[in-house]
């Protein structure tokens, strides 16, 4: 019998409190579920964090990337359970929250992705949903942050920013924080480009699931993420987002891409009329 939920959360020198936190809200749940722990850190001191049967941790002793560590996990879980969670360390949420999820996509099995409004512990809101972007929309985010009019017109309409985050609503652009997957789906998408270290494998994913199935906007359900927006803090994180750029517009076209157009009109068109 599958299990329901496996889930894999990447780990890399992460604070403990923090990441304990991720590890509880997940297991908090009478679903059947099960955990992998991906440590990327030099050192395997995070292996007597939590000792439990639902959980297994993997040591790889070298830090291989975001995507290709969740995948590890991922290639075993597509033989376990319906769904995979992949999970961010910094994310946390209640008890009941992974039932809703779960009842959304067993109600809707036309939904391979689906990710639930996410909040900062604050409680204000993150916008974690896009359009897909073009070259300009990203240089314009990392790099000429300045033009805050500009850059506020942009994220309006990249970010749906214009919806409130109040109703449900297809995207093609789901962050990597928590992406809820089908696991059926993921059989044929395949699962992260492990050439991509981080940044970009989620908008890389989240564009070949929307092309075999819905990929949605869920806000019944919410989470926390800390968010730390590391790329704009560390040039080494943001050669890491530069270097998964090109190989995500080298992959689908960087200034034209017809799909592309014709995916974020059909996205824009839903909130017409």
């Amino acid at each position: 019998m599958k299990l329901k939920i496996t889930a894999s959360i990447v780990t890399y020198n992460n604070d403990r409190k923090v990441l304990l936190q991720a590890i509880q809200s997940f297991l908090n749940t009478s679903l059947q579920v099960h955990l992998y722990l991906i440590d990327n850190s030099p050192t395997d001191k995070l292996k007597d964090l939590i000792e439990e049967e639902r959980v297994t941790y993997i040591f790889n002793d070298a830090n291989i990337g975001f995507g290709a560590a969740h995948n590890v996990a991922m290639r075993a879980a597509l033989q376990e359970s319906e769904y995979h969670l992949v999970l961010n360390p910094d994310v946390y949420f209640a008890a009941g929250t992974l039932e809703k999820l779960y009842s959304f996509m067993s109600q809707n099995t036309d939904v391979g992705l689906v990710i639930p409004k996410v909040l900062y512990p604050d409680g204000s809101i993150q916008y974690l949903c896009k359009l897909l972007p073009t070259p300009n929309d990203l240089i314009l985010r990392r790099f000429i942050k300045w033009n805050k009019q500009k850059l506020k017109k942009n994220n309006e309409q990249f970010e749906l920013r214009f919806t409130g985050y109040k109703k449900q609503m297809e995207v093609p652009y789901i962050s990597g924080c928590f992406m809820f997957l089908r696991n059926s789906v993921l059989e044929k998408t395949g699962l992260f480009d492990d050439r991509i270290f981080m940044y970009s494998e989620d908008l890389d994913l989240s564009r070949r699931i929307h092309l075999q199935s819905r990929t949605v906007f869920y806000p019944e359900a919410t989470i926390y993420h800390h968010f730390a927006k590391g790329s704009h803090k560390s040039l080494k994180l943001l050669w890491y987002a530069i270097h998964g750029n090109c190989i995500y517009f080298n992959k689908w076209g960087w200034f034209s891409d017809p799909e592309r157009d014709e995916i974020n009109k059909k996205v824009l068109m839903q909130f017409k009329g």
